[in-house]
């Protein structure tokens, strides 16, 4: 990978922006989801479902600025879209509040908090090297250990028993959407020396096993619940594209999307290996690649008139969000984010093989 790439990639993460024009978005198709039925939503991963821990951590991942935020309640609170990210969306429609950060949270809060906590970190990864060239980040290893604070520290002041700990976790919803930055970030980076020392089919396997331990650990500490994402097609981003030299002839960088299939291929045997042995585990899969692969080929097809572009140019955001896939050059648009939330929650396009609608009465 040459070093224009790997420069315009990480421009993505955090496109510096002065003086933003606030202008509103058409609104998306509401939908009722009905009450809660389940009485947290925990969240681990990178920028994709990061909710502002970057905020307190030093690093040049940050998105706590406008446009960032432009359609959000609360505007820009470190997510890394124009609006809401799709556990936002689980959390509506779960009858539950947005999962805070934890690192926001104070130690009263962390100790009053049980409907969910967000641990997830912008440039994160599932490997604790991944996203260091960026600055401080919470790899999976970190926030799994700070879900675990939470578990032993946190919940029992409000929860007055183990046993209620336990109920509580096992009815709770674990979402995990991670991956992408050990390729984009890591294995394709030359400062790191993953791809000198993995060929893809062993750094597939090797987070592959990574990500299986620290599943394994937030069962032993009382998930049941998991909704793991696969990796989207990192190939296709803006960011990539545009840094790729020579140009790519197709929408997309066929090569790097062929290297996270290896990882997407090897995610359902190793969740299905998690099943078997561990009692009362239920996992459901995000596949999100071939769906965003296809919009990517025919944007219009899909109702994106504004195509691949990314709506965020320059530090002014484009007028109509919803016709632009990306947000910026990594990362979608709200209106993405909805679609792949409402697809997983209540049908079974997105999620298989039961949806979170499902998973939660079970």
């Amino acid at each position: 990978m040459n070093s224009s790439f790997t420069f315009i990639l990480t421009v993505s993460f955090f496109l510096l922006i002065q003086n933003p024009q606030k202008i509103s978005a058409e609104p998306l198709e509401q939908s009722s989801k009905g009450p809660a039925t389940s009485p947290a939503l925990y969240v681990f991963g990178d920028s994709l479902v990061d909710s502002g821990n970057n905020n307190f951590l030093s690093t040049k991942a940050k998105a706590n600025f406008l446009p960032y935020g432009i359609d959000f309640p609360n505007g820009a609170t470190g997510r890394f879209t124009n609006g809401k990210t799709t556990v936002d969306f689980f959390a509506e429609w779960l009858g539950l509040p947005y999962a805070p950060a934890y690192l926001g949270l104070s130690e009263e809060e962390k100790s009053k908090t049980t409907t969910g906590i967000n641990y997830a970190s912008g440039a994160s990864g599932i490997l604790p090297e991944t996203g260091t060239t960026i600055g401080d980040t919470l790899c999976l290893e970190e926030q799994v250990n700070y879900f675990e604070r939470t578990v032993k520290t946190d919940l029992p002041k409000s929860l007055k028993t183990q046993e209620e700990v336990s109920k509580q976790l096992s009815k709770s919803i674990f979402v995990l959407q991670i991956g992408s930055n050990d390729y984009l970030i890591d294995y394709l980076n030359p400062k790191y020396n993953s791809s000198k020392t993995y060929n893809p089919q062993q750094f597939g396997a090797f987070l592959i096993s990574t990500l299986k331990n620290q599943l394994t650990r937030l069962y032993n500490l009382g998930a049941r619940k998991f909704v793991v994402f696969e990796l989207g097609p990192i190939g296709c981003a803006p960011g990539v594209v545009g840094g790729t030299i020579p140009k790519p002839t197709t929408p997309c960088v066929e090569k790097y999307n062929n290297l996270v299939k290896i990882f997407n291929l090897g995610l359902p045997k190793m969740t299905q290996e998690l099943t078997s042995t561990y009692k009362g585990s239920m996992f459901v899969h995000g596949l999100i690649f071939k769906r965003s692969y296809q919009q990517n080929q025919s944007p219009a097809k899909y109702g994106f008139s504004g195509g691949r572009s990314p709506c965020l140019v320059n530090g002014t955001s484009c007028k109509d969000r919803n016709a632009h896939m990306y947000w910026d050059g990594a990362h979608p648009v709200e209106r993405v984010n909805y679609e792949v939330a409402n697809d997983c929650y209540q049908r079974l396009s997105t999620c298989l093989p039961i949806n979170v609608r499902q998973l939660v009465s079970i």
